[in-house]
């Protein structure tokens, strides 16, 4: 009797609901092979690659590149083959691969919390050193608290990392025509990007075939030959949102739903500051210097079960504007790190957003927020606060203002500040107090 198995996309981790597919590394009638890589798959905050918990003939696929699939829903159908190594029915791989549990939509699982927010990120109050976490792997893995990077793999005679790959489908570039920089013949991100601007050096992803006339109705009007058309440049219809902004407009939503913002602005006066300061570093010591001062706005709340959490560490979320959308790294531990850690630490979180090879969990596990909005435009904002947390703190653009002093009038360079919290985690003394706090520490010399 036929032995076939149907695998369902798992929870990668991150809590999301979905996933899109960026590659298959398995077509129908290819033979997959337990553990070696089935398909890459893009979430909100990575490219991650599924390996195959069977090995066996691949019956069906569930989508193709850039579908959307729902978690918990089938993924991929394979026969499997006796003679190929199977793993037991009884190890444990470390996650489920069955479909999704009762109480949950069919083919999703149950949204707890959006993403892009800290929820469910280990308690920061001591480190776990039991492996717990490791049910959010994919296929089997030892327990271990060692970061693994992530490996390149060769398809089709090409080693590229799934991030690599994701960038070269989105700039239409055909990897299998690039020629890699290192000596290890792995294909890297410079790479597709100089392939990108050269053209007619390379030959572009082939287009996938017209469907036959009449089996596609088009809702849209065709355009006469030779009419100038927006299609291409993504204008004038309607797309779909996907990845970043996708969860973007999810974590949005649901923090216009569950906070109850208050906003406070002042200024700091930097006229002390010596010449040539970093000033995000200067703002980032300053807020955890104001988190210790005044705990309450370095907390999470869980409005649903009634519990405030207030964090000893400092890990503050950056959002960082990317062209895919809103990314917020977590920079861990700004309570303990000198200056030149923490710009360390931002140059390498900047770096991991523009290549998209940050993991998951270094987008996680934030105790406040930090935007600088002001290095585009705009002096004073109400940033939004993503839950769990309950501070978010904004800088506008710098300018000079005309300010009193003994015996005339001068101009210091002065930085605006707005600070969004949850009134229903902090009162106002508290959050005026952490400004307060915050604005002291920024007009002191260093």
């Amino acid at each position: 009797m036929t032995d076939i198995k149907t695998f369902y996309l798992p929870d990668l981790g991150e809590g999301l609901p979905d996933a899109e597919i960026v590659e298959w590394h398995v077509q129908i009638g290819d033979v997959a092979i337990l553990d070696k890589p089935l398909v890459s798959m893009e979430t909100a905050k990575a490219v991650v690659e599924i390996p195959s918990p069977f090995s066996g003939k691949v019956i069906r696929l569930s989508g193709k590149a850039g579908d959307v699939v729902l978690t918990g829903a089938a993924l991929i159908e394979i026969e499997l083959d006796p003679n190929l190594p199977q793993r037991a029915d009884a190890q444990d791989t470390g996650h489920h691969h069955g479909p999704t549990s009762v109480g949950a939509p069919s083919g999703a699982t149950e949204i707890i919390a959006p993403s892009i927010a800290p929820e469910g990120a280990p308690t920061l109050d001591k480190e776990s050193d039991d492996g717990a976490d490791a049910g959010t792997v994919v296929g089997a893995m030892e327990s271990s608290n060692a970061v693994r990077s992530e490996q390149a793999i060769a398809i089709a005679g090409v080693k590229a990392m799934p991030a690599v790959r994701a960038l070269a489908k989105k700039l239409k570039v055909d990897l299998s025509r690039v020629r890699a920089s290192n000596a290890d013949g792995v294909i890297s991100m410079a790479d597709v990007k100089s392939a990108a601007a050269n053209p007619s050096m390379y030959a572009p992803i082939a287009k996938p075939p017209v469907a036959p006339l009449g089996a596609i109705k088009s809702q849209v009007p065709i355009a006469p030959k030779g009419a100038p058309t927006n299609e291409a440049e993504g204008f004038e219809a309607d797309q779909p949102i996907r990845g970043v902004r996708r969860n973007m407009l999810r974590t949005m939503s649901a923090a216009h739903a569950e906070v109850v913002p208050t906003t406070l602005m002042d200024d700091a006066d930097l006229s002390a500051w010596s010449a040539g300061e970093d000033i995000t570093v200067r703002t980032i010591r300053a807020l955890a210097t104001a988190a210790k001062f005044e705990p309450a706005l370095n907390a999470w709340l869980n409005a649903k079960e009634g519990t405030l959490r207030r964090h000893s560490a400092v890990h503050i979320g950056i959002a960082v504007d990317s062209p895919d959308g809103l990314f917020v790294p977590s920079l861990k531990h700004c309570d303990t790190r000198d200056a030149l850690q923490i710009r360390s630490e931002l140059n390498r979180l900047r770096d991991g957003v523009k290549n998209r090879s940050l993991p998951p969990e270094e987008l996680s596990g934030y105790t406040l927020m930090f935007s600088n909005f002001g290095v585009f435009a705009g002096k004073y904002a109400t940033p939004v606060v993503v839950p769990p947390c309950v501070c978010i703190v904004g800088t506008g653009r710098l300018y000079h203002a005309v300010v009193p002093v003994l015996g005339g009038m001068e101009t210091h360079r002065m930085m605006p500040i707005s600070l969004t919290f949850d009134h229903r985690a902090a009162t106002g003394g508290e959050a005026a107090r952490f400004l307060k706090a915050m604005i002291d520490d920024l007009q002191r010399a260093r």
